[in-house]
């Protein structure tokens, strides 16, 4: 069993930045890749960022990409999600999943543990 707790969201302007983490209960964090899904107002959850169980690889939607980057500290049981450049489209509730294989998908059908979700408003 795998706990997740967010923290780290709130409101910022457009062009600000937010740091989101994710951090992990139990000993086998290292052994689950882990992903950012968000979910803005009247849409599906989608994918955002993903991070496999090393650390070493990750993959960002085109929509972030070059802006949001997500790494993790396995030895803090932790996982992250730097956000920059905030648009107003990126307001949403953002939530960390985790799965027991080495590497991350990008479909949400495929998480075994979900965060409660944390707000990120970003105003114009």
């Amino acid at each position: 069993q795998v706990q997740l707790v967010e923290s780290g969201g709130g409101l910022v302007q457009a062009g600000g930045s937010l740091r989101l983490s994710c951090a992990a209960s139990g000993r086998t964090f290292s052994n689950y890749a882990m992903a950012w899904f968000r979910r803005a107002p009247g849409k599906e959850r989608e994918f955002v960022a993903g991070i496999s169980a090393s650390g070493g690889y990750t993959y960002s939607t085109d929509s972030v990409k070059g802006r949001f980057t997500t790494f993790r500290d396995n030895a803090k049981n932790t996982v992250y999600l730097q956000m920059n450049s905030l648009k107003p489209e990126d307001t949403a509730v953002y939530y960390c999943a985790a799965r027991q294989r080495p590497t991350y998908v990008t479909s949400d059908l495929h998480y075994d543990y979900w965060g409660q979700g944390t707000q990120v408003t970003v105003s114009s």
